[in-house]
């Protein structure tokens, strides 16, 4: 006889194959911006040690969105790697289910102050334009690293390099979306990301 093996779902899904180069704090902005789009994420869990690189957890609100972003993504090419997913099989050793959902309006509200904060930084913007600015860029970033980083990003085009005509040691580069919604949720979500030690990604909505 045959024996079939149960599948035990979860609100949690288990990631690997990830690829180790990337920063926490990117790989956490781009895994909420990437899972965000099939529903609430309640938290998103990624460690530095040695035994953890490559992998995540992304806890979502309820199992039907955790369904439908495992067959979403399933494979999808992140940072140069098609990710593996799972249902977590130990979500009660990242952490309890019953404290995430205690946790999750204080997580809701973290994100709504960090718009807030972007949304301060970039007063007076033209909501209407689909493509952003990015100044000041370091003059070693290449195209194929800056794209990595928005192609990620929902509605992304294309990007646009062009080296700074009143500073040869800095490059800038304009970013296109499909629509200007895809482009301020780019602008929220990576604005501010460290690219080196000393530079920090500046965006604005192009005039």
């Amino acid at each position: 006889k045959s024996i079939k093996m149960e599948i035990s779902i979860s609100q949690t899904l288990y990631i690997n194959n990830i690829n180790e180069k990337v920063k926490k704090d990117i790989l956490k902005k781009m895994l909420y911006m990437i899972f965000s789009q099939y529903g609430k994420v309640i938290d998103i869990i990624a460690c530095k040690g040695l035994k953890l690189r490559g992998q995540a957890w992304v806890v979502f609100q309820d199992i039907t969105t955790a369904t439908n972003a495992l067959k979403g993504k399933q494979g999808f090419n992140f940072f140069g790697k098609p990710l593996k997913i799972a249902y977590s099989k130990t979500t009660s050793n990242i952490i309890k289910r019953k404290e995430l959902l205690n946790q999750s309006q204080n997580k809701s509200k973290r994100l709504r102050e960090d718009d807030n904060d972007i949304n301060t930084s970039n007063k007076r913007i033209n909501t209407s334009n689909k493509i952003l600015f990015a100044g000041n860029l370091p003059s070693n970033i290449t195209l194929q690293s800056l794209s990595s980083i928005f192609q990620q990003s929902v509605g992304f085009v294309e990007v646009r390099l062009a080296p700074n005509a009143n500073d040869s040691s800095k490059n800038h580069a304009f970013i296109e979306f499909i629509d200007d919604v895809s482009a301020n949720m780019a602008l929220k979500t990576l604005h501010g990301l460290q690219l080196s030690p000393t530079d920090t990604l500046q965006l604005t909505i192009s005039n």
